[in-house]
Order: C-alpha cells, then sequence, then structure tokens
C-alpha cells in the first residue's frame, strides 16, 4: 500500500504549538493549496487542507513559519475520529507531516512586500530526523553542473561546450544499427 501526500501552499495561520502530557511537542496547521485550474469567473480556487507535525519536527516548524509562509510538505493521509461533548461522531482526515522544506528566504518572510531573485536560496530543509535545518544549495540543477543550469545551448561557447560530450565540433558520428541498444 501507499499513502504519501506532497503538498506546495501558504500557511493560512500561525501554527498552533502544543505539547501532549507526556512532552511530546505536536503542532497543527492549514495549509492553502491552489488548483490546478480555474472556475467559471477564471478565477483560481484554493483547498484548505488540515496538517499536524509532531516532535522536535513541530517546533522547528513552528519557529521558522507564520501565516502566508510558502512551505512544501510530504507526508501521509491520515483519518481518525471521536465523540464530541454533544455525543455526535466526528471523522476528522488531516496530513502527518514527515518532512518539510520553507520555500522562501526568511528576510522574505519578513518584509512581504520585498521582491526577490531566487525563491529558494538559503531557505532550509527539515525532515523529521533532523533537529537543525540543511541549507539547500544555490544550484538546483540536478545535473550538477552551472553551465547546464544556465540555459545557454550555444554550441560556440567554449566553457560549456568543452564539458558537454555532446556538442557538434564539426565531426560526423559514425553509428550503425548494431550499436543501437534497441
Amino acid at each position: 500500500m501507499i499513502n504519501r501526500t506532497i503538498l506546495v501552499g501558504r500557511l493560512t495561520r500561525d501554527p498552533e504549538l502544543r505539547y501532549t502530557t507526556s512532552g511530546a511537542a505536536v503542532a497543527t496547521f492549514s495549509l492553502a493549496v491552489n488548483r490546478q485550474f480555474t472556475n467559471q469567473q477564471g478565477e483560481r480556487e484554493a483547498d484548505f487542507i488540515n496538517c499536524v507535525i509532531w516532535r522536535k519536527a513541530a517546533e522547528n516548524f513552528s519557529n521558522f513559519t507564520h501565516k502566508g509562509s510558502l512551505v512544501g510538505i510530504d507526508g501521509r493521509i491520515q483519518t481518525r475520529n471521536y465523540e464530541n461533548q454533544q455525543g455526535q461522531r466526528v471523522y476528522v482526515t488531516e496530513v502527518v507531516v514527515e518532512n518539510f522544506s520553507l520555500l522562501e528566504p526568511r528576510s522574505h518572510n519578513q518584509n512581504q512586500g520585498g521582491s526577490y531573485q531566487n525563491q529558494n536560496a538559503g531557505a532550509p530543509s527539515f525532515d523529521n530526523n533532523q533537529t537543525t535545518p540543511q541549507n539547500s544549495s544555490m544550484n538546483n540543477n540536478p545535473f550538477g553542473s552551472p553551465a547546464a543550469s544556465a540555459g545557454n545551448n550555444n554550441a560556440g561557447n567554449s566553457a560549456s561546450s568543452a564539458n558537454d560530450p555532446f556538442a557538434s565540433n564539426g565531426e560526423s558520428i559514425d553509428i550503425s544499427d548494431d550499436d543501437l541498444p534497441f
């Protein structure tokens, strides 16, 4: 079975941090996640998803986020039910957060009006096994080459073509049908 949820959205309110009787930290919050399509009026609607995070990650999340913070979360969907004071059965569906990432630099969170260039620069990432943030790298290119992330496909650029084994240097490539794997 697979129960995995990945969401990116903004906090609708500050996280509410509490402690259980045994001393475990737990934070609850709601995440506004935009839908991929627009309604008949051309407006983009959002879903408001209840989330819960536990232990040290809950304390970190509460310390580093506030209403309006853009976060990415990774977790699982959980359902539970209880009987309220009026004797009615209440069903709750929520995301139990296992990992989260802050998707804006802290300076942007403090002054919402400011503009910035790289949304992920300096934004720490957390998971439940960590007690301190990991700084994300400035280069989010999965291929690791700064030349590849520059978006320059010009073969005349000697810096990028020197690292590119597929760059055309004017020679033809001799490949027979027997060389192809398919």
